[in-house]
């Protein structure tokens, strides 16, 4: 059990039968009245955040979320297929659990995979990867007034705006967390 008094950033908490994570807090000591804690919550399962006020001896269940590496095996259009690298368990997850998380992320890549209670609720691709452009129209000469760019299909199926030097064939890494270009390879 977690008071309030000592809630921080990141820290998962059991409330109302969800469980949250803290984005923000902040201690609150008004002038008449008793201190109380206003913080911000992210809903782990489904993204939204709420806005809660406590009192500092309030207390909540601490969460705990497992953070485990799977391998990404393959896709058969319905199911989405992952490996345990550990004990070689495969298990299959639905399209409405994996989300746009796997836009980047090709067969055979290592994921993180965040669970509660032993249920899925979000997977983390690499943080950066590198993939080949399979579809890009050629930049044309005299089109860069100010740092242009183009769309292009990565291998993935994903679409990236890159500048106008990449070409078709051309490996480049990609930040999967804001899906935009980092550099040619």
């Amino acid at each position: 059990m977690v008071s309030a008094g000592e809630f921080r950033n990141g820290l998962t908490i059991e409330y109302d039968n969800s469980v949250y994570q803290v984005i923000d807090f902040q201690h609150v000591k008004p002038g008449k009245g008793a201190a109380f804690v206003r913080t911000k919550l992210r809903d782990i399962k489904n993204g939204g955040v709420v806005e809660k006020t406590f009192r500092p001896t309030e207390k909540c269940p601490q969460a705990h979320i497992d953070k485990s590496d799977k391998q990404y095996l393959y896709s058969d259009g319905e199911l989405y297929h992952f490996m345990d690298v550990e004990t070689f368990d495969q298990f299959a997850l639905s399209e409405e659990a994996i989300g746009d998380s796997l836009k980047f992320v090709k067969e055979n890549d290592m994921v993180k995979m965040l669970s509660h209670n032993n249920e899925v609720f979000a997977i983390e691709p690499p943080m950066f990867a590198e993939l080949e452009i399979t579809e890009c129209e050629p930049g044309l000469k005299g089109d860069t007034a100010q740092g242009a760019t183009k769309p292009a299909t990565v291998e993935t199926g994903a679409t990236v705006y890159v500048p106008l030097f990449v070409n078709q064939g051309d490996r480049i890494q990609i930040d999967t967390r804001t899906g935009d270009y980092l550099k040619r390879l």
